[in-house]
């Protein structure tokens, strides 16, 4: 069985592929036939020795779709086609291989109407978004900053928003060029960084009023920059750190608008709130009020270019295995 494995994390050099023995059956899990494995700035981070659970060597991936081949006791139909993801690829072997033991209650069944490459690009991205929305306290109407509209979770929570009803969604891109895409495809109000602050570019577009929900997904001085650019009585999550891991923040931004600011691990959710946010999303994928958007896809083989794109070259849109 082919599988892609960190051997060392020590970055791109690390990966290699490797053959693994076909997986067992096993008490409480899902034997999935891995058919689109997502890439994300997680593998990266493992990969670069930047995350304290993972240990190597471990076949990376996040999220995956595929087809279940051994159904074991957990009432699912073998044949089944599927999207999921988990602690995969951190702290166990992930999705980029052919055969995945995954429990059930990380299942999502795909509708016939969305590809297996599409499918493998929604878990992570759109349930990161729907989750923060949902603890934000978001409704009908508020106005959302989702940072960076070509990168997954930004372009995530900025569709997701919008087909449920904000008032205003404001994203950023770093280029005129990424800004240009973004207009083309019918994202509006989005601030381009070449040409404007974060901060200057939310008080333009709100009226100098800010914006009720922050979900930030890039870290370093976008974090700050966010923070600032709160109205009163406003929620920052934070969730990513791509742009780096430390901040310098203006705490009356706290204080004075009596605003708050926390923290998400999509790991760190219960079965529950995963459930009820694959029930807000994927009707929304259906109706075609959200669209997810696949940049490149690679054959599993190439993954270490596939993440080297993704981090180096910051496309716009998810970069996906498959084949």
């Amino acid at each position: 069985m082919l599988a892609i494995e960190a051997n060392t994390f020590s970055g791109y050099g690390g990966l290699r592929q490797v053959e693994l023995g076909k997986p067992e059956s096993a008490k409480d899990r899902v034997l999935v036939r891995i058919t689109a494995a997502g890439v994300t700035p997680l593998e990266y981070t493992i990969l670069s020795g930047g995350h304290p659970r993972a240990r190597a060597p471990l076949v990376l991936g996040n999220e995956g779709a595929g087809v279940i081949e051994d159904a074991g006791d957990s009432g699912l139909a073998a044949g089944s086609r599927v999207m999921f993801t988990g602690p995969y690829g951190v702290g166990e072997n992930g999705t980029w291989q052919e055969r995945l033991l995954v429990r059930p209650e990380h299942l999502a069944l795909v509708p016939n109407e969305v590809d297996d490459v599409v499918a493998a690009s929604i878990p992570v991205a759109y349930l990161t978004a729907q989750v923060t929305l949902t603890l934000a306290g978001f409704k009908p109407g508020m106005t959302v900053l989702a940072p960076g509209i070509g990168g997954s979770v930004g372009n995530a929570t900025y569709q997701l928003a919008r087909a449920q009803g904000a008032g205003k969604v404001i994203s950023t891109a770093g280029s005129a060029a990424k800004a240009a895409m973004a207009s083309e495809l019918g994202f509006d109000d989005v601030v381009d960084l070449s040409a404007e602050g974060l901060a200057d570019g939310v008080r333009r577009i709100t009226a100098g009023k800010g914006v009720d929900i922050v979900i930030e997904s890039i870290g370093g001085a976008v974090t700050s920059e966010a923070l600032s650019s709160l109205g009163l009585g406003g929620t920052l999550i934070t969730l990513g750190y791509s742009a780096g891991r430390k901040t310098t923040i203006d705490v009356t931004d706290l204080i004075w608008k009596r605003a708050r600011m926390a923290g998400f691990s999509l790991f760190a959710q219960s079965p529950a709130a995963i459930a009820a946010a694959w029930r807000d999303v994927i009707p929304l994928v259906l109706d075609g009020s959200v669209r997810p958007i696949v940049e490149r896809v690679y054959p599993f083989a190439e993954a270490g270019d596939a993440l080297r794109h993704l981090i180096e070259d910051r496309p716009f849109g998810k970069v996906v295995l498959a084949g």
